[in-house]
């Protein structure tokens, strides 16, 4: 994957992010050792209004993210951690008290990663193929599982994300808090629903579960969680 510089990427995000296309984004999980580079949005930052605004992509993209790989590349130079992929300093850190800001800042790093890259402005608004068979058999249809993701999401308590997973071969509802993932304790993130306050306060305020209903009825890719199962 080609190195960005932080410099490129700031610039991207406010001018020419509409321009960036990126054909299969969920390689940046894989990206190279560090240090490690915030992948470009791949869409204008009013793409998601008014299901999320502007103000609020901008803020969480070009602050929130970035702050993430800021402070990992900080905490993990000079450890073994700076010569891993994203993906494997996570891994590695999970479990470790003594290097819970590195396993945080990682893992939201690559939560956000899949947070912006499962949206799509017109993306396909129902699954199909393969998920869609998936949804339906495990999980009771596809109303019970929004059903169900918005309320593993909505009860978190304070911050954290609301998860689709594929566990081996069935897929299951969870929600972890802070930055964790389902990657961490070896399972497949499919789609994740990001409810830390910075993702819907300025559109929602304290209405967390109208925040959840629209990401879920108007911006997921379908296609694209259908694309990273197993």
């Amino acid at each position: 994957m080609q190195t960005i510089s932080r410099r490129s990427i700031v610039r991207g995000a406010a001018m020419t992010a509409a321009a960036v296309t990126i054909a299969k984004p969920y390689l940046a999980f894989g990206q190279a050792a560090g240090p490690f580079t915030q992948p470009p949005l791949p869409y204008k930052e009013d793409a998601l209004a008014p299901s999320i605004s502007a103000q609020t992509v901008g803020l969480h993209y070009g602050k929130h993210h970035k702050a993430y790989f800021d402070n990992l590349n900080k905490f993990t130079a000079g450890t073994p951690y700076a010569a891993m992929k994203l993906e494997e300093v996570m891994k590695a850190s999970a479990g470790k008290p003594e290097d819970a800001r590195i396993f945080n800042n990682a893992g939201q790093a690559w939560n956000h990663i899949l947070y912006w890259d499962q949206f799509k402005p017109g993306g396909a608004k129902t699954p199909s193929g393969k998920l869609a068979a998936a949804i339906d058999k495990d999980l009771g249809g596809f109303q019970a599982m929004k059903d169900k993701l918005t309320e593993a999401s909505v009860g978190v308590f304070g911050s954290g994300w609301g998860w689709l997973v594929q566990d081996g071969d069935k897929l299951t509802i969870m929600s972890t808090p802070g930055g964790d993932n389902p990657v961490a304790k070896g399972k497949r993130a499919l789609l994740g629903i990001d409810v830390w306050e910075h993702a819907y306060y300025l559109d929602y305020q304290n209405r967390r579960p109208d925040h959840v209903k629209a990401v879920l009825d108007t911006l997921v890719n379908w296609d694209y969680v259908r694309d990273r199962m197993a």
